[in-house]
């Protein structure tokens, strides 16, 4: 699908702007999703090379996260004092140094030190992007824009381990695959640097309300105060543990529970993404249409959570198991606009950055802690437990979405 397609069709020149940042913006994001997965593909090779064990790859994804959560909380006061373009470049640096450690790295050390880098880099990117979006893009087209978002973070996920697997063997050495990484990173640096003028966030204001004539600025630190803020971060917490789930042992659960091949359980994962792009989609025209955004996200999330809750069951053939499973992902995708639209409205005016940088750490800390706890569960031969957890997670972000538009609608109806 098209960028262009996906806008309402009225010429103009702020129609060419809104589409010239919501496209490289996709790009950008995309990248830092890629990112995310510079290490996990090529983990055979690292235990064929180093003799490492599950545990310290796993640490690796783990150190990833955590620099990735605190340094996500930290950027957004950043992106707020000096703007988001600058520091989305410096982004896009940080990737290309990780490929070089890992390509250059030796062993356990020199990996770790990839992972950390990745980390740094992938900190900035939610509140750096979003500070663009909402700045840049007008009101008509910031669904879309959100949309677009998400969708390129789930394809950049699906052509991460292609990518690297693919260049590994077809070199027969695991250390191209990092030449490989490293150009990416300077290419996407190069289209932010062509393209510096779509995503100059000194530009427009659609977004970033400075507050009235008079009225005096609050504490930077203020908005920690505001109970939407922390439910926020708890609905990016436990949507994101549910996608930490599915990502890491849906295909493991998917065999031990209908007996299927893992060869075709593989194929559960790409599913979910897909489904979830597609739902993406079209949650970028719900958003627009919506005015309880909490519904929105609560009818998308139950879809989801029920369609888990099912395959957790046991009842079904196994391949339609596996279709279900996947179909779960077109709910969770279908709540994703609304999800950062709901943000945009919690988040006071000037301080998009700081928020979008606290919120989404709560992604980072859902990575890190549910995929050990589900791991667990997996260990303890509770397969079921993957999709009734899931399941379970999805209904508690439902949970936290409902409070953030219960406390907006109050907010709403305070006088001026």
């Amino acid at each position: 699908m098209s960028t262009a397609t996906a806008f309402p069709l009225d010429a103009g020149p702020q129609r060419r702007r809104d589409i010239a940042t919501i496209s490289t913006i996709g790009v950008a994001h995309g990248s830092s999703h890629f990112f995310h997965m510079l290490l996990p593909p090529l983990f055979p090779a690292f235990i064929q090379a180093f003799g490492l064990s599950y545990s310290e790859l796993g640490l690796l994804v783990t150190t990833f996260f955590v620099v990735s959560g605190a340094g996500q909380a930290a950027s957004g006061f950043i992106v707020d004092r000096i703007g988001a373009r600058p520091v989305l470049f410096a982004a896009m640096a940080s990737f290309f140094l990780a490929s070089v450690a890992a390509g250059l790295a030796q062993g356990f050390g020199g990996l770790m030190l990839a992972a950390a880098l990745a980390g740094v880099g992938n900190a900035p990117v939610h509140p750096a992007d979003f500070t663009i979006l909402n700045k840049r893009v007008s009101q008509p087209r910031l669904g879309h824009a959100f949309s677009v978002h998400g969708i390129s973070g789930n394809l950049g996920w699906a052509v991460a381990p292609v990518f690297s697997i693919g260049i590994a063997e077809a070199t027969g050495n695991w250390r191209f695959a990092y030449v490989g990484t490293a150009l990416v990173a300077l290419a996407v640096m190069g289209l932010l640097f062509w393209q510096r003028s779509a995503i100059d966030d000194r530009q427009g204001s659609w977004g970033h309300a400075k507050p009235a004539a008079g009225v005096k600025e609050e504490h930077p630190m203020a908005f920690l105060k505001l109970p939407s803020v922390w439910l926020c971060f708890s609905f990016f917490f436990w949507s994101t543990a549910a996608l930490s789930a599915i990502q890491s042992f849906a295909s493991p659960a998917l065999h031990q529970i209908y007996g299927l091949p893992l060869a075709q359980t593989a194929y559960v994962v790409t599913g979910y993404m897909l489904a979830g792009a597609a739902g993406m989609v079209c949650g970028g025209f719900l958003v627009a249409r919506a005015e309880k955004l909490e519904r929105s996200i609560a009818f998308a999330m139950a879809f989801a959570a029920a369609l888990l809750l099912l395959t957790a069951t046991g009842w079904l053939p196994g391949g339609l198991a596996a279709v279900v499973a996947a179909l779960a992902g077109f709910g969770t995708g279908l709540a994703g606009p609304s999800r950062d639209m709901l943000i945009k409205r919690a988040a006071p005016p000037g301080a998009t950055g700081r928020v979008y940088g606290t919120v989404y750490s709560g992604l980072d800390i859902g990575f890190a802690l549910a995929a050990p706890v589900f791991g667990a569960i997996l260990d303890h031969g509770m397969p079921r437990g993957v999709f009734a957890g899931s399941a379970v997670a999805l209904t508690l972000g439902i949970v936290s979405a409902g409070l953030v538009g219960l406390g907006l609608g109050r907010r709403a109806a305070v006088p001026a």
